[in-house]
């Protein structure tokens, strides 16, 4: 055989490997130190699974759970895994993945009996037993009119439609102890790499809880998340009466011609939870609203269609822009790199905007400061405020949330908003939308057209900016009074052919093409809505933030 060579990205050394060894065979002679368990590689900037046989010289990195894609291979390898016990324990019923909530997975198992905490251990007993017998996930290509009937006849009717969609020749499936299901992603090489999981009750059907990603061997602190939990749950009874529980349902009603009725009913239900907040406001009597919420959520767009229902109902909005409380650059914390921690909570002078808030709640008239983010120096401007009690504050700002924020003003005044993307609709029944990766294609579209930033630049910013929000946005979440889904059914199938130019662009050397390549075969599933209908899309909807045309000045 052929030999070739393979440069290990992990270790730094070059070993040779006959034409067809697979990735699990390179590691186990490598043996190159991770953190935890190896999930994955990274070959040539391209996501494979172990089992993936190298025919050409290769540059490889093997990745473990501390390692983004390592962790969604894991996840995506359990919920496997837990389907499979579904249909052994419980033979008939039907496994749903749906959030991601508390630190893990909500999950439904479909049927009008309810899920007693019995068949919960069941289930979960099956799953390790799954684990010690080490089985391995396979992966096969065959006809996708093969891979439909398949699905159907196994009563996954989404993941059937799906596909039906696609109009593929030919599907990849994969394969655990005589099941099949389809993926987006790679999988662990076999059972024996998912140890550390968990199952117990939740809501009305059960919480997968993750392993820590930089511990394996731990679980991730369980969180009480009930209004997050709630919102999915309201967007997931509005999927079912539109008919657009899934990414098949929608490219459905795209390719029978009823965009324009998706479009209206997604923005009505917009614009009525708009009014509701508003009407929330005037009724408790609250002055100042707060508005927190993590990177392209639409919180700009939100707070100014709230002022514009706060003045329908006679109230006079004003905008207060936290960033112009920053404090001076030299005075800004560091983070542990010793760099500027501009997102901490201390780089905002706290007590100049309390006092400010508490004057102009008492009538007092202020002298509004401007941050020069050049200079890196704030200044006292001519511009003066005063309002009395029709008017309404309304203060946009990552930590809006945080109880520390404001904390001289009484609760009663104050009316906080967490807004988001929460994706409710699925890929199909066992594979969800992460929020991220909407919230990752709408600053994409959105940096490349107001920042003139490229896709790669975008992409490696995101984590720096998923850490600050872990830091900042989503330990205060459930401080919300109300939460808001700023995500839209539709919206990928605007957003993909923005998206899509921007994700080639990015060439193969650059390591951002692994994220890009994901992001192009998940945005690949969404059928395309044509320029005709992309113009029915009101100028004042939140999806005019991202890809211009808005009514809205920012």
């Amino acid at each position: 055989m052929n030999e070739i060579e393979i440069t290990c990205v992990n270790t730094g050394t070059i070993h040779a490997c006959n034409a067809g060894t697979t990735l699990y065979e390179i590691y186990s002679l490598i043996r190159p130190a991770l953190k935890t368990q190896v999930m994955a590689a990274i070959v040539n900037n391209e996501l494979k699974e172990l089992g993936y046989q190298v025919y050409n010289p290769k540059i490889v990195e093997f990745i473990d759970l501390s390692h983004p894609d390592g962790m969604r291979t894991y996840i995506r390898s359990l919920t496997f895994l837990l389907q499979v016990a579904v249909k052994e324990i419980l033979p008939g019923r039907k496994l749903s993945v749906q959030h991601s909530v508390s630190k893990g997975l909500y999950c439904e198992i479909a049927n009008s009996k309810p899920l007693e905490i019995s068949d919960i251990n069941r289930i979960e007993t099956c799953m390790h037993e799954l684990v010690k017998k080490d089985l391995p996930f396979s992966k096969t290509k065959i006809a996708t009119s093969e891979a439909i009937t398949m699905f159907r006849s196994a009563g996954y009717d989404e993941k059937a439609l799906l596909l039906e969609t696609k109009e593929k020749f030919h599907t990849s499936v994969y394969w655990l102890n005589g099941f099949a299901d389809h993926f987006y992603g790679p999988l662990v090489y076999s059972t024996g790499y998912l140890k550390t999981f968990g199952l117990t009750a939740y809501y009305q059907g059960v919480l997968l809880m993750l392993p820590k990603p930089d511990n394996a061997d731990k679980l991730q602190e369980f969180v009480i998340q009930n209004k997050m939990l709630q919102i999915f749950q309201e967007h997931k009874e509005w999927n079912e009466i539109l008919g657009a529980k899934s990414i098949g349902n929608i490219n459905r009603e795209i390719q029978n011609g009823r965009v324009a009725s998706l479009i209206q009913v997604n923005e009505a239900l917009h614009e009525k939870k708009y009014a509701s907040i508003a009407d929330m406001i005037v009724e408790r009597g609250n002055q100042i609203v707060l508005i927190s919420g993590p990177s392209s959520s639409g919180k700009t767009t939100s707070a100014k269609r709230i002022a514009v229902q706060l003045q329908v109902a006679k109230k006079r909005p004003h905008t207060i822009e936290l960033d112009n409380y920053f404090v001076n650059r030299e005075q800004t914390p560091k983070d542990e790199n010793g760099n500027y921690d501009f997102e901490s909570l201390y780089a905002i002078d706290i007590d100049l905007f309390n006092s400010q808030l508490t004057d102009l709640l008492e009538g007092k008239e202020v002298r509004l400061p401007r941050f020069d983010f050049i200079a890196g120096k704030r200044s006292f401007t001519d511009k003066t405020m005063r309002i009395d009690e029709n008017d309404i504050l309304i203060i946009e700002g990552i930590h809006g949330l945080n109880p520390a924020l404001i904390h001289s003003i009484p609760h009663s005044k104050l009316f906080r908003i967490y807004a988001s993307a929460l994706t409710s609709v699925s890929v199909d029944e066992n594979n969800r939308i992460p929020t991220t990766d909407n919230r990752l294609i709408r600053r994409i579209v959105r940096d490349a057209a107001t920042r003139g930033y490229s896709a790669a630049d975008t992409i490696s910013r995101w984590q720096s900016v998923r850490n600050g929000e872990d830091r900042n946005i989503f330990p205060y979440q459930e401080n919300a009074d109300v939460m808001f889904n700023s995500s839209l059914l539709y919206e990928l199938s605007i957003l993909r052919k923005y998206a899509e130019p921007l994700l080639r662009k990015i060439p193969p050397s650059k390591p951002e093409r692994v994220e890009a390549l994901r992001l192009l075969k998940f945005i690949s599933y969404f059928e395309q809505i044509d320029t005709a209908d992309e113009k029915t899309i009101p100028p004042t909807s939140i999806l005019r933030e991202f890809i211009g045309k808005s009514s809205f000045n920012y």
